[in-house]
């Protein structure tokens, strides 16, 4: 089974968006625990927005929503 365009143009745009919006948001929480302002916990945070971002990059490239394919509508 393979990966199906799920999505359109304006789907791709908004998930690259978001995508490169979480990963610089990513950088920037590990900018400010490496600067110790929030407890070291926060690398986690850094994690799953650098990975979330990058996914959402990929899904944007490809043309696939995992959460289409899961049978959600979402509105782009």
């Amino acid at each position: 089974m393979g990966l199906e365009c799920n999505i359109d143009a304006a789907g791709k745009a908004a998930r690259l968006r978001v995508g490169i919006l979480a990963c610089l948001g990513g950088l920037l929480l590990a900018a400010v625990t490496a600067l110790g302002i929030v407890p070291s916990i926060a690398w986690w945070g850094v994690v799953g927005s650098i990975v979330g971002g990058s996914f959402a990059m990929w899904e944007a490239r490809a043309g696939w929503c995992v959460v289409r394919a899961l049978g959600f509508k979402t509105p782009v």
